[in-house]
């Protein structure tokens, strides 16, 4: 991973005048962005390495520095951070937690040099193990916190992190719970929505109708879509959300009004979208005409292979960045890893990073947040809003029946604000 970083320091108060030490603020860290964008390029080489884990059991691990360390940790470094995993969690949470361990620690020996010991906290999947699992890594050191992954995790970590001032990189993709300070890295729909309805509009496209769930999901993608409609000039015909199992109704009103649309957003996933372009089909809708639009729910080989959604639209990170990544979490591991993992990933190589190059301010806020963003060799493009949110450089994909067809490629820097 590297950064594209300007270092621009935000002075926090619409139009304030800016001093001399803010000036000098400035400089200083745009001198500092230079040295990210060249010393994280290189710094995350990768190195074939056994994963740097080590429990101690009931016990305390001594440190070189600092307090002592309980439970179980990543690396040896300087600089401590933790990562918070729902470990002991009912249904798959402990299974999703152990394989963002492991990519964590793939990233944590892919990065040559790192200076890391993570502190890996179990959450038990509840806001209140979360909070105690926060409170117990700032009591050892932990300068950053990376993760929980859901989002009532992350709503127990933030009031803790926040007034301990130390920063926490979660991996939930619920908007709801990011905030200045809690920042989260998890794949949003709005985003997704924004990037296909665009390409949408760049194509010629002028109208557009959407079938879409009764759900929090839902309407962040609904409202995702008038805005960039908005945006290009583009017709909303109708927007039919349902409730589960009542696509069908929702399919016969897009139906009524087939003849006026040219694109149709379905951000619904491989159990659903398939089923509702069959039903379009059935319903007489010619879907050589109208351009079928998802989200990154389609980046999923169950709607690759599915000849209903074929010609259909997705955003995504460039697949083949993930599929690097897979293929080394399968030599080390053994298994496939879930897409989520690769956000654990990330994470960790962040925090190498900043670690490496921006020295005692490498976890300040106005680094996380700049506004030109980080470059992962996993997922591309990313960078974090002041107040919590993401935006990612998303590369748009067809859906071929087979491995899908690159429709326009990711960006390799933010180019507004």
């Amino acid at each position: 991973m590297m950064t594209r970083d300007d270092g621009m320091v935000a002075s926090g108060v619409a139009g304030t005048a800016e001093s001399p030490e803010m000036s000098d603020q400035r400089s200083e860290a745009a001198g500092l962005s230079r040295r990210l964008a060249l010393v994280l390029l290189g710094g995350a080489a990768l190195a074939a390495c056994s994963p740097m884990s080590r429990p101690s059991g009931d016990g305390f691990l001594p440190a070189p520095t600092g307090p002592a360390i309980s439970g179980e940790v990543l690396g040896t470094g300087t600089v401590r951070v933790a990562l918070l995993l729902p470990k002991t969690a009912p249904g798959n949470g402990a299974a999703l937690a152990m394989a963002m361990q492991n990519a964590a620690s793939l990233g944590l020996n892919d990065f040559a040099g790192n200076d890391l010991t993570v502190l890996v906290k179990d959450t038990r999947g509840t806001a209140e193990g979360a909070a105690e699992a926060a409170r117990l890594a700032i009591s050892e050191g932990a300068e950053l916190i990376i993760g929980p992954i859901f989002a009532a995790e992350v709503g127990g970590v933030g009031p803790v992190a926040r007034a301990a001032s130390v920063p926490v990189i979660a991996f939930s993709s619920d908007p709801s719970v990011a905030a200045a300070g809690v920042y989260i890295l998890g794949f949003l729909v709005d985003g997704q929505v924004r990037r296909v309805v665009a390409e949408a509009a760049k194509s010629g496209r002028k109208s557009i109708a959407a079938i879409m769930s009764q759900s929090a999901f839902g309407n962040l993608a609904e409202a995702a879509l008038r805005q960039e409609a908005g945006r290009y000039g583009m017709r909303v015909i109708t927007v039919e959300r349902f409730s589960a199992g009542g696509e069908a109704k929702a399919v016969a009103a897009v139906a009524a009004v087939a003849a006026q649309i040219d694109c149709l957003l379905v951000p619904e996933g491989a159990g659903v979208a398939p089923a509702i372009a069959r039903s379009l089909r059935s319903a007489g809708v010619d879907l050589s005409r109208i351009k079928l639009l998802g989200t990154g729910v389609w980046n999923d080989p169950a709607v690759y292979n599915d000849p209903a959604l074929t010609g259909g639209w997705f955003p995504s990170p460039e697949i083949s960045g993930f599929s690097a990544f897979a293929s080394r979490y399968r030599a080390t591991y053994g298994s496939e890893p879930p897409l989520t993992a690769s956000l654990a990933y990330d994470a960790v190589v962040l925090a190498a990073g900043l670690t490496k190059t921006a020295g005692a301010q490498r976890f300040q806020l106005s680094v996380i947040t700049n506004p030109e963003g980080f470059l992962s060799s996993v997922n591309g493009l990313f960078r974090f809003n002041a107040f919590g949110t993401n935006d990612r450089g998303l590369a748009v994909y067809e859906v071929t029946g087979s491995t899908p067809s690159l429709v326009s490629a990711a960006p390799r820097a933010f180019t507004g604000a």
